[in-house]
């Protein structure tokens, strides 16, 4: 991970936030091919379960919503974890994190009932000493620690200005059912699509980008009717499985480094009746990268036990009125990079006495499509040439324009964002109109025609 988080700052993927006083814990910014990256994600995950769907449309939701919504969906109550706290560093820590989720899952309902000090007595047998500081026995009891981060609206910060940062883009799509309804006219199955910010007051962020408290979603609610039996949910939970199994693939990602987790079922969210983990091996372990949930006909309902407005959907040839159950693939966008990041890391031993570090993304994630390089920067036909030949590809491909430092120092500089193609421009190119054009890859160098350069750039890249 060293390596990696040290390239992402030096090649301006990554940057760690409010840098010049000192950052913020886990709170990170996006350099210039950081944001590329990310871009590159979403429009591609936008364009193959969006736009290439005809039972799917597009949201985009407020952050900041009626307070009442947190209320129906369960998490003003529900969305907390366990919390420990040592008396003499005052450091936090999640029990489930310090002794694992089966251990956990056997003993939390003994912490719902029990006295204070038998909580404490527990608690001191369960972490005899603190993990950051080391004194014995001075952990605290846990008490449950909401997730949400509050805010105010308004000028008087009281309780009835109390809201939330969105901790999730769902709900959004929940409590606009009726609406996209009406306006689209979507009959049953359909889906909704989001990308966008959601936001968690983490007890124990870290692990570079993986786990934040600002971080990005890309959701789908796909709403089904209410299955007859098992098999008809299920169908449709196995069909979003294999597109999420095929868009990881997409990404560049080896599937012999996912494993799929099926939760237990004392494990599963109080709104689940089955849910997938699909884990991948980064370098501090196995974690989760994404998940696809069946979450029943639970947050329609609620919603309208919470609003009092008919959240059901009528059945245009039946009549019939019901509350559609819910499939939910769901991907973060930080956890989506920090993978293709990893799995696109590459250190080559190009000679005995030289390593170079490239970024083997597949083409279409790329930040930087082609870099153009002229041979030497103080020839004004080299240069000329150069200038119009990148003001050309710069129409269908994203460029970097390069001219500092020896040739070879430009390479390794393209290698390390992970720019497929480096086209050079050199001395013969001025007599015979051909570039030079360097695959990142295999570092094989083949010489182009410049009427021919755009097919073949277009032609390769695909291949990527």
């Amino acid at each position: 991970m060293d390596k990696i988080i040290s390239l992402c700052k030096r090649r301006g993927f990554i940057f760690p936030s409010s840098d010049i006083y000192g950052g913020l814990a886990n709170s990170w910014d996006f350099g210039p091919m950081g944001v590329e990256l990310k871009n590159n994600i979403k429009s591609e995950w936008w364009k193959i379960f969006v736009h290439s769907r005809n039972d799917m449309v597009g949201l985009d939701s407020a952050i900041i919503m009626n307070p009442k919504v947190w209320e129906s969906s369960g998490h003003t109550k529900g969305f907390s974890d366990p919390l420990v706290e040592c008396k003499k560093c005052h450091r936090r820590f999640r029990v489930d994190h310090i002794v694992g989720d089966d251990v956990w899952n056997k003993v939390k309902d003994f912490f719902e009932e029990a006295s204070n000090e038998d909580k404490e007595k527990k608690i001191k047998e369960m972490i005899p000493e603190c993990p950051e500081c080391k004194e014995k026995e001075s952990i605290m009891a846990p008490r449950n620690f909401n997730l949400m981060l509050k805010t105010f609206l308004g000028v008087v910060e009281d309780k009835t200005s109390t809201t939330y940062l969105r901790p999730e883009t769902a709900q959004g799509m929940f409590v606009n059912f009726k609406n996209i309804l009406d306006s689209s006219r979507k009959q049953v199955p359909f889906g909704m699509a989001q990308i966008g910010k959601a936001f968690r007051n983490e007890i124990t962020p870290g692990n570079y980008i993986f786990r934040t408290r600002e971080f990005e979603q890309m959701e789908i609610e796909y709403f089904i009717p209410v299955p007859k039996d098992d098999k008809e949910w299920q169908d449709h939970f196995e069909h979003w499985r294999k597109q999420m199994a095929q868009w990881i693939t997409h990404l560049g990602i080896d599937y012999s480094h996912i494993h799929e987790l099926d939760i237990p079922k004392e494990d599963l969210a109080h709104y689940s009746k089955k849910t997938i983990d699909f884990e991948y091996e980064f370098p501090f372990g196995l974690s989760e990268l994404y998940g696809l949930a069946y979450r029943t006909d639970f947050d329609l309902k609620n919603h309208e036990n919470g609003s009092g407005e008919n959240m059901k959907f009528r059945d245009p040839e039946s009549g019939e009125e019901y509350w559609p159950h819910v499939i939910e693939p769901t991907f973060g966008i930080e956890r989506t990079l920090l993978a293709v990041l990893v799995e696109a890391f590459n250190e080559e031993e190009v000679s005995s006495d030289d390593t170079r570090i490239v970024m083997k993304f597949p083409g279409w994630i790329a930040p930087v499509k082609v870099a153009v390089l002229p041979l030497v920067k103080n020839k004004e036909e080299i240069v000329s040439k150069a200038t119009k030949i990148f003001n050309r590809l710069q129409q269908n491909f994203v460029c970097q324009y390069d001219a500092s430092a020896s040739i070879g120092k430009r390479y390794r500089r393209q290698d390390e964002i992970g720019t497929p193609f480096c086209v050079t421009i050199d001395f013969e190119s001025l007599e015979n109109n051909e570039v030079t054009v360097r695959d990142r890859d295999t570092m094989n160098q083949v010489r182009v025609n410049i009427d021919e350069l755009e097919n073949y750039l277009k032609e390769n890249l695909n291949k990527k």
